[in-house]
């Protein structure tokens, strides 16, 4: 397979991927105003006289998601605060009704504190008459913070650092940020009651637990989730945590306020969607398409060796996968940090993928962050091939040591593998792709 045909393919595939779970569509597809009624998804919401439609977001995705929603409803939104992740809000040239305050991602900072209590402001002031509609997306748990009392940003920030270097899934971490935080776990909605609470998710989240996306900002969270907290709570992460999340971790949750009045939850997009359309892009450009799973999820390094392997059998003909082909697949990896290189969960599948198919010629692997923005990269992935390795060893780099440290990003940049797109203003988790050309 030629590298060069194989990298523009895979870049198609990923172009109609975008385009399909592009928020601004998917949210203005969502909803529609229908006389004295507002319409989500075919479930209607009366709209009493005087009452306001207000819009609240969070998300890396929030910006394309408000002018979806301005694009329907127009003057008939009343005002709008979204908050996005930092160099997002550039995005908001074309919003006319909605305030943009960008804010810390994946760490949170002040801006992050600074920006939970604004939109906690902003839904103290809604009424019972009041309706709010709540677009929220990946990126949300950073984005927003209100620590509980007696946490503070300090501590915040040292225990999201700790997790994400133990290689904690989003599960954890977020089980772990809903302990800590007044605005998680239905904390916003909370704040928004007695109006009403109509959401809108596009979700990053394997399965699409409303719980988990966001740590359900606006949804009426299940707090039963002990064996997490147990897993961290005997982990060697443990002692390395701040005494006050320790202490709080040993406690359970304790929620105060309002009830919840959220009368619809909706799911606009998410993974399952953008595998359908990468096999509707590989069917146009010649591939057979195999989806074979949408909720992924382990060690980066690890799923690029099963993932390899999955290849190299259909090469071999050990699958009924009639070539040519494209295996596809979507989800979210972790990285345990070994060494200080620089690199993201996708760029650490690509490179160990590159290991195992090497000297292959009717292979190419990608793994790509559908935001665009792979860990600590600045890329959203990567492609490698059978030569991957051979043009690193050519150059006097030793791939596996690059591997080792987590180098992943001068190891796909080398070998000419490096996927740069930017941000692309959605989250939808990763997408995975292996393209096996005919005998």
């Amino acid at each position: 397979m030629n590298f060069k045909q194989a990298r523009n393919h895979v870049a198609q595939i990923f172009r109609h991927v975008l385009n399909a779970v592009d928020p601004e569509r998917l949210t203005a597809n969502a909803i529609a105003l229908d006389g004295d009624s507002l319409v989500i998804h075919g479930t209607r919401h009366l709209l009493h006289p005087g009452g306001r439609i207000v819009l609240l977001g969070v998300g890396k995705s929030s910006v394309g998601m408000a002018r979806g929603v301005e694009s329907v409803l127009g003057s008939r939104l009343d005002h709008g605060l979204v908050v996005t992740k930092r160099g997002l809000a550039s995005q908001a040239s074309s919003l006319d009704r909605t305030r943009v305050i960008e804010a810390s991602h994946p760490v949170p900072d002040q801006s992050s504190v600074d920006a939970g209590v604004r939109l906690l402001e902003e839904a103290r002031g809604l009424m019972a008459d009041d309706i709010a509609i709540v677009v929220v997306s990946g990126g949300g748990s950073a984005l927003v913070e209100a620590p509980v009392e007696g946490v503070s940003l300090e501590d915040f920030r040292i225990t999201t650092d700790l997790l994400l270097r133990a290689g904690s899934d989003i599960w954890t971490l977020n089980a772990v940020r809903r302990h800590l935080s007044r605005i998680k776990a239905g904390g916003l909605a909370r704040a928004i009651a007695p109006a009403r609470v109509v959401n809108l998710i596009l979700s990053d989240v394997l399965g699409n637990p409303l719980r988990v996306i966001a740590s359900g900002l606006s949804v009426d969270a299940d707090d039963d989730e002990s064996d997490r907290i147990d897993w961290v709570m005997r982990s060697d992460v443990r002692q390395k945590l701040p005494g006050t999340v320790r202490d709080r971790l040993s406690t359970s949750i304790s929620r105060e306020g309002s009830e919840l009045n959220v009368v619809q939850t909706t799911v606009v997009g998410d993974a399952a969607l953008a595998a359908r359309a990468a096999s509707q892009a590989a069917a146009d450009l010649g591939y057979r398409p195999y989806q074979v799973g949408v909720r992924f999820a382990g060690e980066a390094r690890e799923f690029g060796r099963f993932w390899s392997q999955l290849a190299l059998s259909t090469a071999h003909g050990d699958t009924n996968f009639e070539r040519p082909c494209c295996i596809i697949g979507a989800g979210e990896m972790t990285v345990t940090v070994r060494g200080n290189g620089v690199g993201g969960r996708n760029t650490e599948m690509a490179a160990a993928a590159a290991l195992e198919i090497q000297g292959e010629s009717e292979i190419a692997i990608a793994s790509l962050a559908t935001d665009g923005d792979d860990g600590f990269s600045q890329a959203a992935g990567g492609v490698v091939d059978g030569q991957t390795v051979r043009r690193l060893l050519d150059q006097g780099i030793d791939p596996a040591e690059l591997l080792d440290r987590n180098d992943t990003r001068l190891f796909l940049e080398a070998a000419n593998g490096l996927i740069v797109t930017g941000q692309s203003g959605t989250n939808v988790n990763d997408l995975y792709l292996s393209l096996i050309s005919k005998p």
